[in-house]
């Protein structure tokens, strides 16, 4: 069997334990756009919440797909289901690969049901074509993924795997240009912003949202794409067995 086949074999075999857990799948499609539809009826201002939907296309994404991930992960490994796969001619990468595609598929059905209710019943005003929208948060979910593959490696229960979420997350959120711009931060934190992945991811959306993918586009989904697979050789190389 080649890699390929094996890459597919393992999305395939996720998609199907995912079918059978209903409370995950929702955590991962329905609870989004609940949050979208929620934070619209707070706001109460068609401006404001156009100006916060492409921050937060960008975030569920990232977001939901490291908890996900990095808990699944954690899982498999402590049940020992990961032990008996790596003894098979699945490699690591061939295992993170099929994750990545899985829960990349899982991000496009999120992002277009996130979308479909946002373009419609919310009323978002889309001055720019679709696709850059949905490229920036499909390369955001790969990015979740693959430090959710990352962090579990180091994680011995689904506690601690929870506990890299803030970690991970609320500095790039605080640093990542969502509260104040990134060229008003102090000179020290605006360097830290530029080695973040979200602060790109957070600016393509900005720009998908209004130009389309023009300007500095696609050098941000490079930066974000290229983190992605940073993480994931990283997650292969520190990828164990079983949790000691």
């Amino acid at each position: 069997m080649s890699s390929a086949q094996i890459t597919l074999a393992t999305a395939k075999r996720i998609l199907t334990q995912l079918r059978h857990d209903h409370r995950t799948v929702a955590l991962m499609v329905l609870v989004p756009t609940l949050v979208m539809i929620l934070l619209y009826y707070v706001i109460g201002d068609q401006g404001s919440f156009d100006a916060w939907t492409p921050v937060l296309l960008c975030v569920f994404p990232f977001l939901v797909m490291f908890l996900v991930t990095s808990i699944a992960t954690l899982r498999e490994r402590t049940t020992g289901t990961l032990e008996r796969l790596m003894a098979s001619p699945l490699g690591k990468l061939d295992l993170l690969l099929g994750y990545g595609l899985a829960f990349g598929l899982m991000a496009v059905v999120q992002v277009a049901l996130v979308l479909s209710v946002s373009l419609t019943w919310l009323g978002f005003g889309l001055g720019a074509p679709l696709w850059p929208l949905v490229v920036v948060a499909l390369c955001n979910a790969l990015l979740g993924t693959a430090l959710g593959l990352l962090c579990s490696a180091f994680a011995r229960t689904e506690f601690q795997a929870v506990q890299f979420m803030p970690v991970v997350m609320i500095p790039q959120l605080l640093l990542g240009g969502i509260l104040v711009p990134r060229d008003q931060m102090a000179p020290v934190l605006e360097w830290i912003s530029n080695v973040l992945p979200m602060s790109y991811a957070i600016e393509a959306m900005k720009l998908a949202a209004a130009a389309g993918a023009e300007g500095d586009f696609w050098r941000d989904v490079a930066v974000v794409a290229g983190s992605a697979v940073l993480a994931l050789v990283l997650g292969a190389a520190t990828l164990r067995r079983r949790t000691p």
